[in-house]
């Protein structure tokens, strides 16, 4: 990792908004990967996760965060559309929301980033999402995958719930379940009743090219 690198994870880290945000447009103008750019962020963001974790950041700390990832986010797109050939045709369909009970929604927020980068149409439902407005927005969006983001030990029961209602109301046939989140692994999958679970957005992005192209 280079110097500028671990400048803009910490600057990030730190809610040193106008050196972040000065370092990334730097490196983008630069000409480096804009992923590894956001990968970046991504890192950062797992700190900020941590610290709100253990009470020592708050909600404005999290907006701060990501308020950052947008404004990087906004300018590295274009670039990565540009390295890819331009907009891409749609793939398929994946819906994604934070569970109830839960309001982080960065990672969400670079997951559905990665996954509508990558040709992906995405439906972003937002953060402390019941059970039924999951249901309601299956049955009408009709996504080949659904993605349940959540940072908190609690979003495993509402994820499990989330995962029962789809089952019970025809939902599930058809189409994969994946989760996400700081402290997801194989154990909770199991719990929840998902398909998969995703470690990160690149993760994400593959399980999606697997299910939708099988």
């Amino acid at each position: 990792m280079t110097e500028n690198e671990r400048r803009l994870i910490e600057a990030i880290a730190e809610m040193r908004e106008e050196e972040a945000l000065e370092l990334a447009k730097a490196m983008l103008a630069r000409g480096e990967d804009p992923l590894r750019v956001l990968e970046l962020c991504r890192e950062a963001m797992d700190i900020v996760g941590k610290r709100f974790e253990r009470q020592e950041y708050f909600l404005p700390e999290l907006v701060l965060a990501g308020e950052m990832l947008e404004t990087i986010g906004a300018i590295a797109k274009p670039l990565i559309q540009e390295r890819s050939g331009g907009e891409a045709k749609k793939l398929g369909r994946v819906l994604i929301g934070t569970v109830h009970g839960d309001l982080h929604d960065i990672g969400k927020n670079i997951v559905t980033f990665m996954l509508d980068i990558n040709g992906y149409e995405v439906r972003d439902i937002g953060i402390d999402v019941p059970v039924a407005k999951f249901v309601e927005e299956v049955r009408g969006f009709q996504p080949q995958v659904v993605g349940l983001s959540g940072f908190l030990t609690l979003a495993f029961d509402s994820m499990k719930e989330t995962v029962q209602a789809l089952e019970a109301a025809g939902l599930r046939e058809g189409r994969r379940i994946m989760i996400g989140g700081g402290q997801v692994d194989e154990a909770v999958r199991t719990y929840t009743g998902a398909d998969a679970f995703g470690g990160n957005a690149v993760a994400a992005v593959s399980l999606c090219r697997q299910w939708i192209a099988a």
